[in-house]
């Protein structure tokens, strides 16, 4: 009896021991997860976590000394945490934790993290967006609303504070990008507070729990709030950047003529791309991706009966059949497309996600300088759907044979599919919401536009141009943001390239070379995870022949969510091999 109750106890001991380590990391993951949302109060509220709902996020440099100072804290008692006892899953959640916390402490090294906006976006049109991006059903979210809005100086003065100091110490945005920027500013003040995108809100039904008199007096209160307070601000941002900012501007495009520049750029290209590519090799394999699509395009453009691809694209940016006359029309289109896509899911897909997504404009104070598109993400805890934006200006510049591709990017199977099922899986909080590897995200994308192709969208030449400019537009970003920020090339060597190579129009390429130069490295994420994942996919069909499934391939590449490219390198080489040795 003796001896059994020593075993029994030798057994619990050893079963303690073993499960200290996973009591640890969750331990750790849960801390990171509280500690995270506090500092990310209105994305809190968004993933319906409601204990910091009047908050707004401390951005001065001394809080981001104090988070770094945190993850620091952080990343030493995950390393105290042996791999011994813990589990598969567990060892990928601290590898990805660690490496996060990691690629944080490093980025506050660079005096490149005063640098608040670029063309594509800033605190200001962060916050703009807030009446979007937050539940506001109730009295108490209202009133949370109206004290964020309340407490928007002390974020403006402190972004402000931050650029100033950039300004002094020579990091500035090149002039050559930022023409007209102060729009995306002035655009959001309106006259008439009522006609703002702040009241928004305010337009919508009212609240159950709101008396008539009180919804009134909330609606009151919050023209006050933006005519007192929050116009204000904006204001002062526009005299400061046309007045103190814009006659600073850098005259130089590249990253690496910012102090420490290489080294920053060389960071922003190994977090961009989860790789250790340089960016030579970066630049010489955009080149030959280049070389090859122009070659299919070629091919394309003489089944059209034209005598070469330039005669083709030529005639497909200046046939006005291509282009939509109207906003309306051009968004009645996109949403089309989206509904037929949305019917050939189930096809490529054995597991859809519950969150539906819907199409909206996207604001008129930034899409002159913006992109053609984005996708924001919804959160079903908040009752938020994922949107798909489209940019409705200057309509002679946004043709049709584009949707196909930019709609199965930023929509389904695209963004919202990849995006919306992560928020579903059984994974810490912290994966689900917070690790996006943009070469993941951006690469499912990007491969996403290739799925059009068996779905049937691209049933036309000038359409099947269309998604070969758009993969000519991703492999030239690695050519043109390598070549701006690491070998000195001028904004106008960028411009022309993508105008020899793709079939982009001018205002589209100029918007985008514009955001290469203000967002370093971000564009050099979506072709090199597209080719991964296309890698993957030709060793699964080669190795499983005839048992390779479409659905089942897709679903095992999102199972884990968004992961670094090594990480879904193995993952679904261990897939391959169990699938093989099913027999």
């Amino acid at each position: 009896m003796r001896r059994l109750t020593m075993l029994g106890l030798a057994f619990m001991l050893s079963t303690s021991a073993l499960a200290a380590p996973a009591d640890d990391l969750r331990s750790v993951i849960d801390d990171h997860w509280a500690w995270f949302l506090k500092n990310n109060p209105t994305y809190a509220t968004a993933l319906g976590v409601r204990d910091h709902d009047s908050e707004l996020p401390d951005i001065s440099l001394a809080a981001q000394d104090r988070q770094v100072a945190d993850a620091h804290r952080f990343l030493d008692r995950l390393k105290a945490i042996p791999d011994t006892g813990l589990g598969k899953t567990e060892r990928l959640n601290k590898a990805i934790l660690s490496r996060m916390l990691r690629e944080d402490i490093e980025a506050n090294g660079f005096g490149a993290r005063t640098m608040l906006f670029t063309t594509y976006s800033g605190w200001h049109q962060n916050f703009a967006g807030l009446g979007d991006n937050v539940p506001l059903r109730t009295r108490a979210d209202y009133e949370s609303y109206l004290t964020r809005l309340s407490k928007y100086p002390r974020l403006n003065d402190d972004a402000l504070a931050i650029t100033r100091k950039a300004v002094a110490e020579g990091f500035t945005q090149p002039c050559d990008a930022m023409q007209g920027f102060e729009k995306s500013i002035l655009g959001v003040i309106t006259d008439d507070p009522r006609q703002s995108r702040f009241y928004e809100p305010f337009t919508r039904a009212r609240p159950v729990d709101v008396s008539e008199a009180d919804w009134t007096a909330m609606q009151t209160r919050a023209a006050d709030i933006i005519a007192k307070t929050v116009n204000p601000e904006y204001r002062e941002f526009a005299d400061y950047y046309v007045k103190e900012y814009a006659p600073k501007c850098r005259k130089s495009v590249g990253a690496s003529t910012l102090p420490e520049g290489k080294d920053y750029y060389a960071y922003r290209a190994r977090v961009m791309t989860t790789t250790d590519m340089t960016p030579d090799a970066i630049h010489a394999l955009g080149l030959s991706e280049v070389k090859r699509i122009r070659a299919e395009m070629e091919e394309v453009a003489k089944k059209a009966g034209f005598a070469d691809r330039a005669a083709f694209v030529a005639k497909l940016r200046a046939d006005p059949q291509y282009y939509a006359k109207t906003p309306d029309e051009l968004m009645r289109a996109a949403s089309l497309i989206a509904k037929t896509i949305d019917g050939k899911m189930p096809a490529y897909f054995g597991r859809l996600p519950r969150l539906p997504y819907g199409l909206k404009e996207i604001p008129a104070e930034i899409a002159e300088g913006t992109t053609t598109a984005f996708y924001s993400s919804g959160s079903p805890e908040s009752g938020l759907s994922g949107t798909y934006y489209l940019n409705t200006s200057k309509l002679d510049q946004r043709p049709l044979f584009e949707l196909p591709a930019l709609t199965v990017h930023e929509a389904v199977p695209g963004h919202h599919h990849q995006i919306a099922l992560q928020q579903e899986l059984d994974l810490p909080e912290f994966r689900k919401h917070a690790a996006s590897f943009t070469a993941f995200t951006e690469g499912w994308g990007l491969y996403s536009e290739r799925l059009g192709i068996p779905m049937g969208l691209y049933d036309t030449p000038a359409k099947d141009m269309g998604r070969l400019s758009y993969e000519m537009w991703r492999a030239a970003r690695l050519v043109v943001d390598t070549g701006m920020h690491m070998k000195g090339w001028t904004k106008k060597q960028a411009v022309d390239f993508m105008l020899d190579n793709t079939a982009l129009s001018a205002a589209n390429i100029d918007a985008e070379v514009n955001r290469y130069i203000t967002w370093p490295g971000q564009a050099l994420a979506y072709k090199i995870g597209e080719l991964k994942i296309r890698e993957l996919r030709t060793c699964a069909e080669k190795e499983l022949g005839p048992k390779f499934d479409i659905r089942t391939f897709h679903d095992t590449v999102l199972e884990n969510g968004a992961v670094p490219l090594d990480v879904l390198d193995a993952h679904v080489s261990e897939w391959i091999a169990a699938a093989k040795a099913k027999g």
